[in-house]
């Protein structure tokens, strides 16, 4: 049986076409192949996005930022000594991209400038530092990314 070019195309895409749906079967049914959204609640992050970039602008605007670093410890966040530590409020949220499970969040209640995350908390590779603080009534946003060892 002889096979033309017309035939030999239609055999081509139907091949190609059958190995890219066994890929995305194959994606779509393995848990290991984990497709969860970024936000539980897409829409409604969303609605809240013009506030969210007010306090990231007040967060740009500070003439002394707050400082996040990797140490030997964890992550150490040192607020600048403008700010009394006790009137500091607020949360930091640390989202590891790759696994939901791993998210936690602490609350910012300090004595002295420097808030620890200690490193037992944290595991090996990237995490989203969100932290959410008021000082003085005005609400301030800081975003971070950090790779631990």
């Amino acid at each position: 049986m002889k096979i033309n070019w017309g035939t030999g195309i239609v055999i081509a895409i139907a091949l190609f076409m059958s190995f890219i749906l066994y890929f995305v079967i194959k994606v779509q049914s393995n848990s290991k192949y984990d497709n969860e959204l970024v936000v539980e609640e897409y829409y409604k992050h969303d609605a809240r996005f013009g506030e969210e970039m007010t306090r990231v602008q007040n967060a740009q605007d500070l003439t002394q930022k707050p400082i996040i670093t990797k140490t030997r410890d964890g992550v150490t966040i040192v607020f600048p000594n403008e700010f009394i530590p006790n009137k500091i409020k607020g949360n930091v949220s640390l989202y590891r991209p790759s696994n939901k499970k791993l998210d936690f969040e602490i609350p910012i209640s300090l004595s002295n400038p420097t808030l620890l995350i200690p490193k037992s908390k944290l595991v090996g590779g990237r995490w989203d530092i969100n932290m959410e603080w008021q000082y003085d009534g005005k609400s301030y946003l800081t975003k971070d990314v950090i790779y631990i060892d």
